[in-house]
C-alpha cells in the first residue's frame, strides 16, 4: 500500500524548540519501536486526527517540557502516518537518550481504554511508517515495543502482540459464500425448470425424479453441458461458413456456385447431435 504520509504543515505543527529539538541521529537506527497512548482513547473521524496530534505536541511541549512531540511518527485509525520528529532528528518517546537514539518511535492511536485495538487501516499505516522508516531511514530490521528495554505496559497488549508476530499487514476480507438452504420442494422446481433445455429430457428414471432430486440434478447439469457443447459446435460451423464466403467473394465463381455453397455449409452448420444421457455412452 502506498504511504498516506501527514507532513509537520499539513496537521499544523508547532516550531520545534532549538537546539534540542534539532539534535540529529549520531548513526542508523536499530529499528522501530511501536508506542501507544497510555491514556483513553476514542475514534474519531478523519477531519479531527490533525486537532488531536496538535494536543498531543502541545502537551510533550507545554506539559513535559520538551523541546517538539516526542514520536518520530504518529499513525491515526485510518492509516495516516503524521511526521512528529521525521526521519532525521532524535525521538524523545522511547525512555532515554540511548534508546530514543537506538530506534525510531511510532506512535498508534489507540489507548489503555476505550478503542485498545488498531484497526486494519491503522495496521497497515503501521506497517508503511515502519517500511518507510527501514528503507529511508536508515533502520535495521529489529522491531518491538516501547516495554522492550524499558519498564512500562506500552505500547499496551494488542499491538505489542502484532509487533512480536512480526508487524503482518491484515488480510484482505473476502465475502463468505452465501449457504442456501434449498427445500425438497424448492430442488424439485429447479430440476423441473433445467431438465427440459433444448428440448433434451434427462432424468434417467422419472419414477424415482420426486424421491432422488439429487440425481435429477446432476442430471440437469449434465444436460445443460451438453446444450452448451451443441451450441458451440454450432457457432463454430457458422464461423466455418463465413469463411467460406469470404473466400469465395471475388474469386470469380458464378453466382450459382456460391448459393450452392452457402447452402450446403448451412446445411453442415445445423449439426444435429443426438446423445442419449441415459446410454452406457453417458458419464
Amino acid at each position: 500500500m502506498a504511504l498516506k504520509l501527514v507532513s509537520r504543515s499539513q496537521w499544523g505543527a508547532r516550531a520545534y524548540l532549538t537546539p534540542n529539538g534539532a539534535t540529529p541521529y549520531s548513526g542508523p537506527r536499530r529499528g522501530v519501536k511501536l508506542h501507544y497512548l497510555g491514556t483513553p482513547y476514542s475514534d474519531r473521524p478523519h477531519e479531527q486526527c490533525a486537532a488531536y496530534i496538535r494536543q498531543l505536541q502541545a502537551q510533550h511541549m507545554d506539559g513535559n517540557g520538551w523541546s517538539d512531540i516526542g514520536y518520530s511518527f504518529a499513525v491515526c485509525t485510518h492509516g495516516y502516518v503524521h511526521e512528529g520528529r521525521g526521519l532525521k532528528r532524535r525521538n524523545s518517546a522511547n525512555g532515554n537518550t540511548t534508546l530514543n537514539e537506538q530506534d525510531y518511535a511510532v506512535l498508534m492511536l489507540v489507548g489503555s481504554t476505550g478503542l485498545t485495538k488498531p484497526t486494519d487501516e491503522q495496521l497497515h499505516g503501521a506497517r508503511d511508517a515502519i517500511e518507510y522508516c527501514r528503507k529511508e531511514g536508515p533502520a535495521g530490521d529489529w522491531l518491538g515495543g516501547h516495554r522492550d528495554g524499558y519498564a512500562t505496559a506500552c505500547p499496551g497488549d494488542s499491538v505489542y502482540a502484532w509487533v512480536q508476530a512480526g508487524a503482518p499487514r491484515p488480510k484482505a476480507s473476502t465475502p463468505e459464500e452465501a449457504t442456501v438452504a434449498l427445500s425438497d420442494d424448492d430442488a424439485k422446481k429447479v430440476a423441473k425448470a433445467t431438465l427440459t433445455i433444448d428440448g433434451v429430457i434427462a432424468n434417467p428414471n422419472p419414477a424415482t425424479a420426486k424421491k432422488n432430486t439429487h440425481i435429477s440434478l446432476a442430471t440437469a447439469a449434465r444436460n445443460i453441458e451438453i446444450v452448451t457443447r451443441r451450441t458451440e459446435t454450432r457457432l463454430a460451423a457458422l464461423q466455418a461458413t463465413v469463411d467460406k464466403l469470404v473466400s469465395l467473394i471475388g474469386s470469380g465463381v458464378d453466382t450459382k456456385t456460391v448459393v450452392a455453397a452457402v447452402e450446403k455449409a448451412i446445411a453442415d452448420a445445423v449439426i444435429k447431435v443426438d446423445i442419449d444421457v441415459t446410454g452406457p455412452g453417458a458419464s
